[in-house]
């Protein structure tokens, strides 16, 4: 679980303990200079191998596995309750750091889902998307913002951290105010996270690099998937786009970034795509 006692630290205490917590999880050997630090743990979100899971659950994560991955973060359990989930994981030599669920929760039945993950063994329980019905205005990301406060406070509660992971949206400007500007701002760090997924960044027209300078100490977690490029920024394998991933993880490390998941939404090859940004990852130092 993230370690309790940072929530007290004063702000240059708590972004600096992140840093160490984070140079220790992504580059064992723990030199400062650029190029001396490569991923030790790298994980996948499991929403790219999702037809897999459904057709072979347990298989697929011992698949994973065998590629390399060390974590895998969730995006629903396959009709399998929190217990065989945790049981399943921990018996393909895995562990799920968090999972994805739906943000009607959050108004719905959040005690339940806080418990579940909490159950599951994750660290983190994360919303992923807004409707747009909730994100038409500034005053609707604020009032977001105050929803998320309040899953915050509960998931700490259950011992569970709670993360907003961005799309493309939040990165494009609702009338001259950005919602991930918004978000981070009205929230606060001691109950919520931000999970930066690099690519929906650099598709809404945002900077990653900068977001991750900005919000350092604030996102623990990200998500990697690539870019062809503009003006489409067609989805492609991490390692095979134009995303600097070096940059990524070298501003990421001193920022407090503690897990990475590769992803890819719709692959051709689902299997064939987490195994290419998994080689490519092992060979990237930052």
């Amino acid at each position: 679980m993230f370690p309790a006692l940072m929530v007290s630290l004063d702000r240059r205490g708590f972004v600096r303990s992140l840093g160490a917590a984070s140079l220790a999880a992504l580059g064992g050997c723990g030199r400062a200079a650029p190029g001396g630090r490569r991923l030790q743990r790298i994980g996948v979100q499991l929403y790219t191998v999702r037809a897999e899971l459904q057709r072979d659950f347990d298989g697929t994560l011992a698949r994973l596995a065998e590629i390399g991955y060390r974590e895998v973060e969730f995006a629903g359990y396959f009709g399998r309750t929190s217990s065989q989930v945790r049981v399943a994981v921990a018996q393909a030599g895995l562990s799920a750091p968090g999972s994805h669920v739906p943000f009607e929760l959050l108004r719905d039945d959040w005690s339940r889902a806080v418990d579940e993950a909490a159950a599951a063994g994750h660290s983190w329980i994360v919303v992923a998307w807004v409707p747009e019905a909730e994100r038409r205005s500034p005053d609707d990301w604020q009032r977001v913002a105050a929803l998320f406060n309040r899953a915050g406070v509960a998931a700490r509660t259950a011992g569970v951290r709670f993360a907003y992971h961005n799309q493309e949206y939040d990165f494009q400007p609702v009338e001259n105010v950005t919602p991930f500007d918004v978000v981070a701002a009205e929230t606060d760090p001691a109950n919520v996270d931000l999970e930066l997924d690099v690519y929906w960044a650099v598709k809404g027209g945002g900077d990653p690099l900068a977001s991750i300078q900005r919000y350092s100490g604030r996102i623990p977690l990200m998500h990697f998937k690539d870019s062809a490029g503009p003006p489409e920024h067609a989805m492609v394998d991490v390692g095979a786009g134009t995303i600097d991933w070096q940059a990524v993880l070298a501003r990421g490390s001193r920022a407090g970034l503690r897990h990475v998941f590769v992803e890819h939404d719709t692959p051709t090859d689902a299997v064939a795509s987490v195994r290419a940004g998994f080689t490519y990852l092992q060979g990237v130092e930052f």
